[in-house]
């Protein structure tokens, strides 16, 4: 059986969510309450009054007549259509004690269609207009011109009024759950930590759900053929709760009616039930993967899960997103043919939009994937910007057209993740102004790194923190390309004592010193002696008058970086930060430090030299990277000997480095790592395995940018 088009038009074209014009349908807004009197106003409205006229427009329907139409005055003055649905709502109404102030409120708003048209009588006028009680029952096709009855179609209207409310404040509830999930659960975990008796548990658990990674060593690194990067395990079980979440709300709590205006059996509202639901929820999640992909994350301020941690998350709840969306195209495509109306529907604009956004999230796939993020990575954010842009405007639409005017309260969830892209974005631009427009000192310390020094800008010396840093005039057509670099204080390499920086003796005793962190082999071979402190090559020597002002150094590679210019003095820059990576409370506030870096990642560790009272520097430089030993030798200066180890040419043995530290008594270590993801794989790996073997308590920071 085929629904008939006057089915269709009192189901579909009145659907139950569109009730509901604002805010979370069945919510903040009730839909369809009470169902006796809306099955009233529906079943009725579809008989034709004294008062109605011939509708030569196209609906594209198929009666057996001319359709009619019938206008909120024609009906706000006919005595037969006021009666029948005044009888109607008293009789339907009795067995639900809905109270006559409710049923006059409905009268106000529904008798005519139109608000802005009442009708002549109130309710419960009409109600004393009705002579005596009403015997005959229309049926499809007679005119209302005497006090009647309600069609039999008033319990199936009923029937679905319902369901569909049920359904439609439980999408509602299932989505709220998905999006406060994946909001408050790591808030609460958070606080956890915050009691007195956790921090003993945590120290313990760590090792073993929070550290490890859950395939071997891959994490920083990716997966062979860069298939991505695996999770660690307190990622992955985040991960896991959400799956879990959406298979259990997709999968529960449906109810069916014994008739239906539009789903014509079981199977029918079965599929599309779960269609309906799979859409809400996927849209559910949409303010949950704009969230994590921000900068200004305000879970990043009220947690101490880092931003790369928010990044993959935020693939991960993608992922989750474009399932429910492609489940509810494919279930749509399979019932709008069950139905017979497929034909139809695809060549409305609705459904084109709702196409597109699904095409488009599909897309994302494969345009996000790991190999073109490393290889384009300009192209590839770009291309996700935009991409994204088109699939939010493309749900708009898609809800917006098929429930005019405003979306029937599901555009709620589009308006919710427009407003948090937009407070990143306007964060962001806060940010920038806040520091102003800046000047930038560019000097290359060889080997495709500069040094970067922008001066007056005041941000402290606290470590773990990184800017995006725009230089709009070297790409003056893409201006919005930033990059993140760590920061490091110009004041780390300012000479903290000026009137040693003309002494001989200084001079011999520094240029020992570094030999003994191997850069003495660079100043053998140009013939000059670098005294120690003295800053890198090119740079001018500084006395510490002032803290403000900080210092990037960057490795030249594709994108953005390898425009920059060798040398440069007022180089135009903005500044977009600072972010902090991790909460540093939980490393400083451990007896120990130890600091190992990869290369460039350096940069990472440095700010961490002044910040603790017992600190361990373990470095290790290509051969090709011997000037960055050289540039930081001021920094280097400030270690004991017997707290740094610097190797040119050669890996770090992490587990040596972590064994010795043991084996020194520190009750509570605090291992920072930043530099290439072997690197930052192995040391989670041995900090894992230690911390599993020892009493010793470990607590890791890695910062890899591996974004």
């Amino acid at each position: 059986m085929r629904p008939t088009p006057s089915l269709l038009l009192l189901g579909l074209g009145c659907g139950l969510p569109c009730r509901a014009q604002a805010g979370l349908p069945g919510i903040t807004s009730p839909i369809d309450d009470p169902a006796c009197a809306y099955a009233c106003t529906r079943s009725l409205a579809n008989f034709g009054l004294e008062c109605s006229v011939e509708d030569h427009s196209d609906h594209g329907g198929h009666g057996h007549g001319p359709p009619i139409y019938t206008s909120p005055e024609c009906r706000a003055n006919d005595d037969a259509y006021l009666t029948s649905l005044a009888w109607c709502l008293n009789t339907k109404c009795a067995e639900y004690n809905v109270p006559t102030s409710r049923l006059q409120s409905i009268w106000e708003h529904e008798a005519t269609g139109d608000v802005s048209v009442p009708a002549k009588w109130s309710y419960a006028e009409a109600l004393l207009n009705v002579d005596e009680p009403p015997t005959r029952q229309l049926v499809m096709g007679d005119t209302l011109n005497t006090t009647s009855l309600a069609p039999e179609s008033w319990e199936t209207v009923f029937n679905t009024a319902v369901v569909m409310a049920y359904e439609t404040t439980m999408e509602s509830i299932y989505g709220l759950i998905l999006l406060l999930a994946g909001f408050a659960v790591p808030i609460v975990l958070n606080l956890l930590g915050y009691l007195p008796w956790m921090n003993t548990i945590l120290d313990k658990i760590r090792p073993y759900m929070v550290y490890p990674s859950l395939i071997g060593k891959y994490h920083v690194n990716p997966l062979p053929f860069l298939l991505g990067n695996v999770p660690t395990v307190g990622q992955a079980l985040f991960i896991a709760l959400l799956i879990v979440l959406n298979v259990l709300v997709t999968a529960i709590g449906y109810h069916s009616a014994p008739s239906h205006l539009w789903l014509l059996n079981q199977w029918q509202q079965t599929v599309g039930f779960l269609m309906y639901r799979t859409g809400v929820l996927s849209y559910a999640m949409i303010p949950l993967v704009i969230l994590f992909a921000g900068r200004n994350n305000i879970l990043l301020w009220l947690t101490n899960w880092s931003h790369s941690t928010y990044l993959l998350l935020h693939r991960w709840i993608a992922r989750l997103f474009l399932l429910q969306a492609l489940l509810h195209s494919i279930l749509a495509v399979i019932l709008y043919k069950d139905l017979g109306i497929y034909d139809v529907e695809a060549t409305l604009d609705y459904w084109a939009w709702g196409v597109t956004a699904t095409v488009l999230g599909c897309a994302t796939l494969f345009v996000s994937a790991l190999y073109i993020r490393r290889r384009w990575y300009e192209i590839f954010l770009l291309a996700h910007i935009a991409i994204a842009v088109i699939i939010i405007v493309g749900c708009w639409y898609h809800v917006v057209l098929r429930f005019p005017p405003e979306g029937a309260g599901f555009a709620t969830w589009i308006y919710i993740a427009i407003a948090v892209w937009a407070f990143d974005r306007a964060a962001r631009l806060a940010r920038i102004v806040k520091t102003g427009i800046r000047r930038a000192n560019v000097v290359e310390i060889g080997d495709g790194y500069v040094r970067v020094d922008v001066e007056g800008v005041r941000w402290g010396t606290s470590p773990g923190r990184h800017v995006y840093v725009h230089f709009p005039t070297i790409n003056p057509f893409r201006p919005w390309e930033s990059h993140p670099f760590s920061i490091l204080p110009t004041s780390l390499f300012h000479r903290r004592q000026p009137s040693s920086l003309s002494t001989p003796d200084r001079s011999s005793n520094d240029d020992g010193d570094v030999e003994r962190h191997g850069s003495n082999d660079i100043e053998k071979e140009t013939g000059t002696t670098v005294v120690a402190g003295a800053g890198p090559v090119g740079m001018p020597h500084t006395v510490d008058k002032t803290t403000a002002g900080l210092t990037l150094f960057i490795r030249k590679s594709s994108g953005m970086t390898r425009s920059l210019p060798s040398s440069h003095t007022g180089l135009l820059t903005l500044l977009d930060g600072p972010y902090p990576n991790n909460k540093t409370s939980a490393v400083l506030g451990c007896d120990r430090v130890l600091l190992i870096a990869g290369g460039i990642g350096i940069t990472g560790v440095l700010p961490w030299v002044d910040s603790h009272p017992s600190v361990k520097l373990a470095w290790s430089v290509k051969e090709s990277a011997r000037c960055l030993v050289t540039a930081m030798d001021t920094v280097l200066g400030r270690i004991a000997d017997e707290d740094k180890e610097v190797r040119v040419g050669q890996r770090l043995d992490i587990e040596a480095l972590l064994t010795h530290e043991i084996q020194a008594g520190w009750q509570k270590i605090g291992v920072v790592a930043c530099g290439p993801g072997g690197l930052c794989d192995d040391t989670r790996a041995v900090v894992t395995a230690a911390g599993r073997k020892h009493k010793t308590i470990f607590v890791l920071e890695v910062d890899a940018y591996s974004w």
